[in-house]
C-alpha cells in the first residue's frame, strides 16, 4: 500500500474550504480541520477528513442533522463543576473541542470538571479530544452516543445500539514519553473501519459484522450491522453511552439521525458527555517509599511492562504515538492511494488546487 505526505497546510485548506462551502463559518470550518488533522497525524484513518465530511453529507448540513453557524446554549447548573449544553445542533467537533476547553478549565477551579451535551452532532475522533488534554496535564475522557444505531446488542439480532466510543487520556508523558490514550468503538469495528476496507478492498475480521440475512460476514460491502466486542462485555460499555445519553436528554437510538422515522416529536441528535480531571485531585498523599504522584505513576506502568512483558506488551496510545513521530519525520500527513483520491474530491468541492502527482512518496 502506497502512502503520500499531504502538507498539513494544503490539508487545512481543503478541509476548512470544504466545510465553508457547505455553510459552516470560518471558526467551525477551522475546528474540522484541526480534528481531522489530529486523527490523520496519528494514523487514524477511521475518523479522519474523508469520514467527517461523508458524515457530514448522510446526516449533516444536507439532511438537518447539524446546523451550519448554530450558537451553543449553555443552560444554568446548580452544580458548579457541571456546565449543560444544548449544542442545537452545532458542528461536533466545534462543541467538542470548545466543550473539553470548559471542562478542563472547571477542574482548574474544582479538581474535576464536567460538561454534558444534548443535541448534539458526530464530533468524530474522542481520542483527539482527550489526547489533546492529556498533553495539557489532565486526566480525561469522553464518550458520545453514535450517530446511528448501527449494532446488535449481545444476544440479539437487530442493531440498537450505537458504536458508542469511550476515550480516555492519561497525562504519561513524563512517565513514558506520551499520553496513554484508551479510545475504541464499543463494536469489533467502527463502521469508519468497514468503509477504510472497502475503499483498501481488503476484508473485515472475523467476529466483526453481519449481512443483511443476520449472518456474519467479512466482505465490507456487505455489512448491514455491526457486532459488540467482547459479546456481553462489549455490549455493556456500549449501554453506557446510551445511558450517559438517555440521563443528557437523548432519545431512542433506533431513531438516531433518521429524521424521517417515528413520531415528528421525537429527537434524534446524539448526546456528548467529558470530563478533566487535574491529577493532583486525585493525591491521598500516602506512596510508597515516599514517592511522589507522577513517580508513583511511573513505578506502577514500569511494574506493568517489567517481568518479562516489554518488548511484546505496548502501552495504550503507543501506535498513535508511532504514527505521530512517523508524521513529524515525514513533515506532513499519511495519505494511501485510495485517501488520496479522495481527498482530490474534497478539494474540488472546496476550490481548492490539488495535484496529487505532487504529492511525495511517505518514507518506509
Amino acid at each position: 500500500m502506497s502512502e503520500w505526505i499531504v502538507p498539513v497546510e494544503l490539508h487545512g485548506r481543503i478541509v476548512a474550504g470544504a466545510y465553508r462551502k457547505r455553510g459552516y463559518t470560518s471558526k467551525e470550518a477551522s475546528a474540522a480541520a484541526e480534528l481531522s488533522r489530529l486523527a490523520t497525524w496519528h494514523g487514524i484513518r477511521t475518523h479522519n477528513a474523508i469520514k467527517a465530511l461523508h458524515l457530514d453529507e448522510l446526516f449533516g448540513s444536507k439532511a438537518g442533522g447539524c446546523v451550519p453557524g448554530a450558537a451553543i446554549e449553555k443552560i444554568k447548573s446548580p452544580y458548579r463543576a457541571v456546565q449543560k449544553w444544548n449544542a442545537r445542533k452545532k458542528l461536533g467537533q466545534a462543541v467538542g473541542l470548545e466543550a473539553m476547553a470548559a471542562a478542563m478549565k472547571l477542574a482548574d477551579r474544582y479538581g474535576v470538571g464536567v460538561v454534558t451535551v444534548d443535541n448534539a452532532f458526530h464530533y468524530l475522533w474522542g481520542g483527539g479530544y482527550v489526547i489533546d488534554a492529556a498533553k495539557k496535564g489532565y486526566s480525561a475522557y469522553t464518550c458520545c452516543t453514535a450517530a446511528l444505531a448501527e449494532v446488535v446488542p449481545f444476544g440479539g439480532k437487530f442493531p440498537t445500539l450505537g458504536t458508542n466510543p469511550h476515550s480516555w487520556g492519561f497525562p504519561t508523558t513524563g512517565a513514558v514519553g506520551f499520553p496513554i490514550c484508551i479510545d475504541w468503538a464499543t463494536s469489533t469495528v467502527a463502521m469508519g473501519r468497514v468503509q477504510q476496507l472497502l475503499r483498501e478492498g481488503k476484508p473485515l475480521p472475523p467476529g466483526s459484522a453481519v449481512d443483511e440475512q443476520g449472518k456474519e460476514t467479512t466482505d465490507p460491502a456487505k455489512v448491514k450491522a455491526l457486532l459488540p466486542f467482547g459479546a456481553h462485555k462489549g455490549y455493556g460499555l456500549s449501554l453506557i453511552d446510551e445511558l450517559y445519553g438517555a440521563y443528557t436528554g437523548g432519545s431512542l437510538p433506533t431513531l438516531r439521525s433518521r429524521w424521517t422515522e417515528g413520531p415528528a416529536d421525537e429527537k434524534r441528535t446524539p448526546s456528548f458527555f467529558f470530563q478533566a480531571i487535574k491529577p493532583e485531585a486525585l493525591d491521598c498523599g500516602d506512596f510508597a517509599q515516599k514517592r511522589t504522584q507522577s513517580a508513583n505513576v511511573k513505578a506502577v506502568l514500569a511494574d506493568i511492562l517489567g517481568h518479562g512483558n516489554s518488548p511484546g506488551t505496548m502501552l495504550p496510545g503507543e501506535l498513535e504515538h508511532r504514527a505521530a513521530l512517523r508524521s513529524e519525520k515525514a513533515g506532513g500527513l499519511l495519505f494511501t492511494d485510495a485517501e488520496v483520491a479522495e481527498l482530490a474530491k474534497l478539494a474540488q468541492e472546496a476550490h481548492v488546487r490539488f495535484n496529487a502527482k505532487t504529492l511525495a512518496p511517505a518514507p518506509a
